[in-house]
């Protein structure tokens, strides 16, 4: 159903693509948007291992939203900054992109605790991280993708 790579030896691991999916913070989420134009945006999001799936979180209202009732498809693409090797001035960066399904969590405990695990990849600030939960929670929905084709590689930039 999806198509494989095409530069099979630039391809990463499973267990990398989880490894950046984890660790980056944000990425660019892609769903189907009005008149057949696509719609990107930037995004924070949290990798959950329990349960394969990809969060973010957003507000009730909004394009973005709009979108995704219409048309549950959705692709995600999350890239490292790139490393170099000693003596190369062309950065190595691994890239994975997620093709899913993506619907809309309104259930308030999932949202939060979705919610505080996000917020944990940006600060370990308590007081912080409880405002905001108090704050937003009721005003914010999940989206949740669920992968139905994940793929990496490592491109060199020269």
């Amino acid at each position: 159903m999806f198509r494989e790579l095409q530069r099979i030896k630039q391809k990463i691991s499973n267990a990398d693509c989880i490894r950046i999916l984890t660790e980056q913070t944000r990425g660019v989420l892609s769903v189907n948007g009005e008149l057949g134009f696509p719609y990107a945006m930037p995004m924070n999001h949290f990798y959950n291992s329990e349960d394969g799936c990809i969060y973010f979180h957003t507000g009730k209202k909004g394009y973005r939203t709009d979108c995704i009732k219409s048309n549950d498809k959705a692709c995600f693409c999350v890239y490292t900054s790139g490393e170099k090797e000693e003596n190369e001035w062309a950065y190595r960066v691994k890239s994975v992109i997620v093709f899913g399904k993506i619907e809309i969590v309104d259930d308030i405990n999932t949202v939060i605790d979705i919610s505080r695990k996000l917020c944990y990849k940006f600060t370990q600030d308590e007081e912080y991280i409880e405002n905001e939960i108090n704050n937003h929670a009721k005003n914010t929905i999940l989206l949740r993708l669920k992968p139905q084709h994940v793929c990496g590689k490592t491109v060199k930039e020269e």
